[in-house]
C-alpha cells in the first residue's frame, strides 16, 4: 500500500472518531441544555404559593375539632362543627355587625347563615379583619378568657374582637368585617379542595 493510501486511511479513521465524539457532546450538550427547560414546566415553590390549591381529609375529624392547612401563605381553618354549635348561630344575630354577611368575603355559594356549603364544616381564613392577628379557637360556652357571655367561636387577643362560629364579627370590637371564606369545593364526601372553586374542578 502506498504511503498517500495509508495518510488517505488515518484520516477516514480519524474523521469516524471526531464525528462520534462531536455526536456525543452533542448529545450531552443537548440533555444539559434541556434540563432547565423541562423544569421550567414544572410550578415553582413561589406559584405554589401564590395560589395552588390544597386538599383537606376530614374523614377522621372529630365533632368539635379544628385543623388547619396552609393556602397562599394564610392559616386555612377546618372546624367541624356540632349540631349544638349550629343551633346557636341564629342566637347571636342581633349581637354581629354583618349578620348576613353582606360586607363580607365570601364565595357567593357561601352567603348564607353557616357560611359554608356543607353545615357542618365551616372552611375559613384564620386571619383577624383588624390588623392581621391570628385569632384563637374558643368553642366553649363561657371560655373564661373570653367572658361568661360567650356562646363559642374566634377570639382575638391582640384587640379583642370576637367572631361566632360562623366567623362573623360582633359589633363594638375593632375588626371591621367577618372572617374571610376561602373558595373551595367537595372532591368527595371526605375530601375539601382549598382555594378552587367548583366550577373549575379539574382545572388545577
Amino acid at each position: 500500500m502506498s504511503a498517500e493510501h495509508k495518510n488517505i486511511s488515518v484520516d477516514l479513521k480519524r474523521r469516524k472518531i471526531l464525528t462520534g465524539v462531536t455526536g456525543v457532546v452533542g448529545a450531552v450538550g443537548a440533555t444539559f441544555a434541556a434540563v432547565p427547560f423541562v423544569s421550567s414546566w414544572q410550578p415553582s415553590e413561589k406559584a405554589k404559593a401564590a395560589g395552588a390549591p390544597v386538599d383537606v381529609d376530614i374523614s377522621k375529624m372529630q365533632p368539635g375539632q379544628m385543623v388547619t392547612v396552609a393556602w397562599r401563605g394564610k392559616p386555612v381553618w377546618v372546624v367541624r362543627r356540632t349540631p349544638e354549635m349550629l343551633a346557636r348561630l341564629p342566637e347571636s344575630d342581633g349581637q354581629l355587625r354583618d349578620p348576613a354577611s353582606e360586607q363580607s368575603l365570601q364565595p357567593v355559594y357561601c352567603q348564607n347563615p353557616s357560611r359554608a356549603v356543607n353545615d357542618e364544616y365551616l372552611v375559613v381564613v384564620g386571619i383577624c379583619t383588624h390588623l392581621g392577628c391570628a385569632p384563637l379557637y374558643r368553642p366553649a360556652i363561657g371560655s373564661p378568657d373570653v367572658g361568661e357571655d360567650w356562646q363559642g367561636g374566634f377570639f382575638c387577643p391582640c384587640h379583642g374582637s370576637r367572631f361566632d362560629m360562623a366567623g362573623r364579627v360582633f359589633q363594638s370590637v375593632p375588626a371591621p368585617t367577618n372572617l374571610e371564606i376561602p373558595p373551595y369545593f367537595y372532591k368527595t364526601a371526605m375530601l375539601i379542595r382549598v382555594g378552587e372553586d367548583p366550577q373549575n374542578e379539574g382545572a388545577a
